[in-house]
């Protein structure tokens, strides 16, 4: 017999969040339950997390062949709506279906975990062997939702001759339907993994090994290249023939590592010596011939120049000539050493549309001052949107040691492209009010400057999405942390204090001059569980201890996305943003115990110690044009 939880208004949830239809059959075992690509959707107007949901179509673009359109009245669709929760069917139901994204729902990875649903999954600890690997305290669960724990055979759930995935974005939290707060619903038989299931940060290797298999996916839609350079062939990657001098296939030693494995033992990275030869002297090293397939590309990697203080490392792309030959040149971006000998990251946005190449020209600058080169090192491709603004927080180790709860570090200024002014500030230990501990905290504030006279005001639709780098060198296996959310135009400081000033009218209005930026901040916004302690070491948050910060803060374009019934195309809802509404202040509930859900925060100012960001403890970025 099943059991349903009902929802605020009365909606029957199976597991929690999944929508059953009224004759239930697993999506799983039954090929008419499967997706054809690309899937339809649409994004209702009540819908406060577009952009959100955008991005997890991204990450699935990028990690897997599952690929969504907008809706042109086909017969099967996904539409989202902002309803009493985050819930799915599961699988095709062959007449359009909805799934909600409701509060405290609107997070890459609770998108990620729905979609899931809806393309055919149930949850983890739902599998027949899950008792060899978990442990249910059925005393300790709410009266009435012990079967939210059920587990199912065979004949209903495939697990696709997968293990068991203590790591998936489909499992339970610790603290799923538990009665006492402190006392789990659900343990590990392996201690170590208490602290991991019911993870929110991305789909996991497993849950993208048993998403391929499932639909016979053998490559990614926006994956192109690769490199951590630890194999002789270096990936494909070929020296110019025309130019002075060779990179070097380089073994990391102490003082001089690689990236990829950093001092954990020996790895491979790329070196072109500036020790040697003459001023001027060059060698470029291209990418095997790629095939695009979209037109947006983003190259990243991480370089290290510690040579002479001429050194530069140019990035080029190569293209068809027209001809069919890949010969015609077009410098992206130069970077010139700047005395600073560690690795940095570097992210270099373009596009191109036919076949190409792109490349690493280093050039010697002045050998007799030389004392090293150029080094590059875990390189990808991806036909993806490039993080505009990028936080280098440095020796973060010695920075969390010197801290306590309510200090903080700000970031400098950054810039979107619109011309709005904004910083971060970042709680190592987590903010003084915050009843979390081992959580770090962060808040987005907007910042005056020289542009103010010239944007909108207050600077409502806007969404802000901040992200925390997994630095594994394969992008697909990469778990970054990503939260975001939509600045209302309506939303105000202190609504219970009568104050009836808007939170992103002009900082010189709403806030108070900061010595960090020498400019007036906001009120700060942002999250009091933004990333765990222990997240930054289980996943590569912290590499060469360096943690990395994406920030957005971009306009978006409303565009009206209709519904199905009215058989009108909404084929500008693929570039839409917008998201309406705002968890309000009141809302002191931070964590959704069944589903781990982080809530989205008002933060007054707090008189805790400011750390200052120098070199010595955090740099800035920008993402180079």
């Amino acid at each position: 017999m099943l059991v349903y939880l009902l929802s605020e208004t009365g909606r029957q949830l199976f597991e929690g969040d999944i929508i059953l239809p009224v004759s239930i059959r697993n999506a799983l075992r039954n090929n008419s339950y499967r997706w054809k690509f690309p899937i339809p959707y649409i994004l209702a107007d009540n819908l406060n997390a577009k952009g959100v949901v955008l991005q997890a179509f991204d990450m699935f673009r990028l990690k897997s062949c599952i690929d969504f359109k907008p809706y042109e009245g086909e017969q099967t669709y996904l539409k989202f709506e902002k309803l009493d929760g985050c819930w799915s069917y599961v699988g095709d139901l062959q007449r359009g279906q909805t799934v909600s994204i409701g509060e405290r729902c609107d997070y890459k990875a609770i998108v990620e975990h729905e979609l899931l649903h809806a393309l055919g999954f149930y949850h983890e600890q739902s599998r027949t062997d899950r008792d060899d690997y978990v442990q249910i305290w059925w005393d300790e669960i709410i009266e009435g939702f012990a079967y939210a724990f059920d587990k199912y055979n065979d004949s209903f759930l495939d697990d696709l001759n997968t293990p068991y995935d203590y790591e998936s974005v489909l499992h339970y939290g610790p603290y799923s339907f538990n009665i006492n707060s402190n006392i789990p619903s659900i343990t590990t038989k392996i201690p170590e993994f208490n602290e991991i299931i019911g993870q929110r940060l991305d789909l996991s290797r497993i849950d993208l090994l048993k998403l391929n298999r499932m639909y016979n996916c053998t490559s990614s839609l926006t994956f192109l290249d690769q490199c951590s350079f630890e194999y002789i062939n270096i990936c494909g990657m070929v020296q110019s023939g025309q130019d002075d001098a060779d990179w070097d296939h380089t073994l990391g030693k102490s003082g001089e590592e690689d990236h990829t494995l950093l001092g954990n033992c020996a790895g491979y990275f790329m070196r072109f010596d500036t020790e040697l030869g003459h001023a001027g002297q060059a060698a470029l090293l291209e990418s095997r011939i790629l095939y695009p397939r979209r037109k947006e590309k983003c190259l990243q990697f991480f370089y290290r120049l510690n040579g002479s203080p001429q050194d530069k490392l140019v990035i080029w792309v190569k293209k068809d000539d027209g001809t069919g030959n890949v010969r015609r040149m077009e410098k992206l971006h130069t970077i010139t050493a700047d005395g600073e000998h560690h690795w940095k990251l570097a992210n270099i946005p373009f596009s191109v549309q036919t076949k190409f190449r792109y490349g690493f020209q280093g050039i010697r600058g002045d050998p007799a001052t030389s004392a090293g080169g150029i080094a590059i090192d875990d390189t990808s491709l991806t036909e993806t949107n490039c993080p505009t603004n990028i936080w280098h927080i440095r020796n973060f180790t010695s920075l969390f040691n010197r801290t306590s709860k309510g200090d903080y570090i700000t970031s400098p200024v950054f810039y979107s492209s619109e011309g709005y002014a904004f910083a971060l500030q970042l709680y190592p230990h987590g903010r003084n009010s915050s009843p979390y501990v081992n959580y770090m905290g962060i808040t987005f504030h907007l910042c005056s400057s020289q542009n103010d006279g010239l944007l909108e005001w207050p600077a409502g639709h806007r969404q802000v999405i901040l992200s925390a780098l997994d630095q594994d060198p394969d992008v697909i296996r990469r778990m970054s942390l990503s939260l975001s959310f939509t600045t209302d135009p309506k939303q105000q400081i202190c609504p219970a204090c009568r104050n009836d000033t808007l939170q992103w009218d002009k900082p010189s209005i709403t806030g108070s001059f900061s010595s960090a930026c020498n400019c007036y901040m906001s009120p700060g916004v942002g999250w009091n569980t933004f990333l765990t302690h222990r997240e930054l070491h289980w996943k590569k948050f912290l590499k060469n201890d360096d943690l990395f910060i994406f920030a957005d803060f971009e306009g978006t374009q409303r565009v009206h996305c209709d519904d199905p019934e009215s058989l009108q195309v909404a084929k500008g809802c693929e570039n839409q943003a917008f998201l309406e509404g705002f968890l309000p202040a009141s809302s002191q509930k931070q964590t959704n115990k069944q589903e781990n859900h982080t809530v989205l925060v008002f933060i007054p100012a707090e008189n805790g110690n400011t750390f200052e960001t120098t070199k010595a403890l955090a740099e800035w970025e920008s993402c180079f044009p």
